[in-house]
């Protein structure tokens, strides 16, 4: 391409090898003719496709389209049948009871309770390292099975036949439909896996139980998933190829979808949202999000940040209405607590951090007074660096965090940018001071988010939070069979967590997806699950 623009200019047809260069015309990837394409913009690189071991939305955003649980998600995200077409519970709740349908893997070999079994196992096998392991915690022996002091086959699943899955719990789980949606507990191909170990989940290997099945992978450039003709519901997807693209660049992404290059992209700038409104009507969907955004400290590694008084003097320090009300301006809501007020099952005044009250002014003020008594001067300032990924509203968002803190006159602090992928390893690491994340509900309940906090969670508990009141708090919950009383018990565990400013909430997240036109089945929900299975184009 270097080359090419060094060329003199010249009349279009000369240069005619420079796709775009005389042509506004949209740049799709070829489909083949008669089959419908969909173009996907998903905002990251995967760092892996493997359910047992991802981590990210944008890795599982593909995941889901390829693999199937138990339950899987309706076009609200709503829980219904996946693999299993019913299941039953026992009168105390602890076994669950799940009857598959007659269902084949994408290379024809049958769908099995003993491939869930291997899923579930995969999972908890600390060889895995699966950062969702504890999830799991609630199945019988889970815990141990994942420290290592039980072998695999102690964990409390079975297959009694190919089509029974049998799930016994430690603690009653409501919600254990929406937590079988999750990748955590999805089957794995144990006839695959154990013949290419990790390696199962290169194309041409990776076998897939959904919609979708792998067929390419271009670092950098795309992922290529085709319809599974073994899917048991093939003949209701009106899909024959999804292309997920890595669009970091939002604004670049925005401009593909408007060319028609992209039918999708789950991300958009968010200060551009009244702009996308006037120029692409009806393309710009936003809903409230069950996501927080926030800054975890590294207690594990930075002293500083083992004093409360500087954990409570930064998170004041952070002016809230500003990045909401002018910054990002989409709809986001300050957060002066974890959990979303929207989640399901929860109390209906929420907890807060106790400071909540004051004027950014009195905050700015207690937090100057909070730094000088930890020892914290303009000679000898709190010095810092945030490790945050290099999204463009991240990028804004850190900067005006940066600025706030700098106006104490106390605070020396850097900004740290990686590609998404690396700084969530970092994350994952403890090779961060401060870093910068949003947690996206793995379902609808309190749990998906007080669970972050807990002490045995590992590396999802970024903070290395630990406190045993805390623990025992949500273990009573887990217990408490009565919801009305259960959900004031998470909330007393929500509000000693703020109290021990165990992280700093920022605001919460609003949706922001550009959705073409010529997309049909799209339906925005809160979790903000889009299944390629429900999705059509308009020819």
């Amino acid at each position: 391409m270097i080359a090419l623009r060094s060329l003199a200019p010249g009349p279009c047809l000369l240069v005619a090898l420079v796709l775009a260069g005389c042509s506004s015309a949209p740049q799709r990837a070829a489909c083949p003719a008669g089959q419908v394409c969909l173009e996907y913009g998903n905002n990251s690189e995967p760092q892996t496709l493997d359910p047992q071991k991802a981590n990210l939305l944008d890795e599982s955003s593909i995941i889901n389209d390829m693999m199937m649980g138990l339950t899987t998600e309706a076009p609200d995200a709503s829980p219904i049948p996946g693999a299993a077409t019913h299941w039953e519970t026992s009168p105390d709740g602890l076994v669950w009871t799940f009857h598959l349908r007659d269902a084949k893997w994408s290379d024809g070999a049958p769908v099995t309770a003993d491939d869930f079994v291997f899923g579930l196992r995969r999972t908890l096998d600390p060889k895995t390292a699966s950062i969702y392991a504890y999830l799991l915690y609630a199945i019988e022996n889970g815990q141990q099975v994942n420290e290592g002091k039980l072998p695999l086959t102690a964990l409390g699943v079975s297959a009694p036949d190919p089509k029974t899955v049998v799930i016994r719990l430690i603690h009653p789980v409501p919600y254990l439909p929406e937590l079988t949606k999750h990748q955590s507990f999805f089957p794995a191909p144990q006839h695959v896996v154990e013949r290419y170990g990790d390696g199962w989940v290169k194309p041409g290997r990776y076998v897939s139980n959904g919609a979708f099945k792998l067929t390419a992978w271009k670092l950098g450039d795309r992922i290529t998933a085709e319809k599974n003709p073994y899917f048991y519901d093939a003949k209701n997807v009106c899909l024959d190829r999804v292309n997920y693209y890595p669009t970091p660049d939002v604004v670049s992404a925005e401009r593909r979808v408007a060319r028609g290059e992209l039918d999708l992209n789950t991300r958009f700038q968010s200060n551009r949202y009244q702009r996308l409104k006037e120029t692409m009507p009806g393309v710009a969907h936003t809903d409230v999000s069950l996501a927080t955004a926030y800054l975890s400290f590294n207690t594990r590694d930075v002293a500083a940040f083992r004093d409360v008084r500087v954990r409570r003097a930064l998170s004041m320090s952070v002016d809230r209405a500003f990045i909401t009300g002018k910054l990002l301006r989409a709809g986001q809501q300050p957060a002066y607590s974890f959990v979303p007020p929207i989640t399901a099952g929860y109390v209906k005044d929420t907890p807060k951090v106790r400071w909540a009250g004051l004027t950014f002014e009195q905050r700015t003020a207690e937090a100057k007074r909070l730094l000088a008594q930890a020892g914290y001067s303009k000679a000898r300032p709190l010095a810092l660096t945030i490790t945050t990924p290099n999204n463009t509203d991240t990028l804004l968002l850190m900067e005006a965090v940066q600025a706030d803190w700098r106006a104490l006159g106390l605070v020396d602090v850097k900004i740290e940018q990686n590609e998404a992928g690396v700084a969530f390893a970092a994350y994952r690491n403890r090779a961060f001071e401060i870093g910068s994340m949003s947690w996206y509900g793995d379902f609808n309940d309190p749990v998906t988010f007080l669970g972050l906090f807990k002490s045995d969670t590992g590396a999802q508990n970024y903070g290395d939070y630990k406190n045993p009141a805390y623990d025992a708090l949500l273990a009573a919950a887990d217990q408490e069979p009565d919801l009305g009383k259960r959900a004031t018990i998470l909330a007393r565990a929500e509000q000693l967590m703020l109290d021990d400013e165990a992280s700093i909430p920022i605001f919460f997240v609003v949706n922001r997806n550009l959705v073409s036109r010529r997309v049909t089945g799209w339906v925005d929900n809160a979790p903000n699950f889009h299944r390629s299975r429900w999705m059509c184009l308009k020819r």
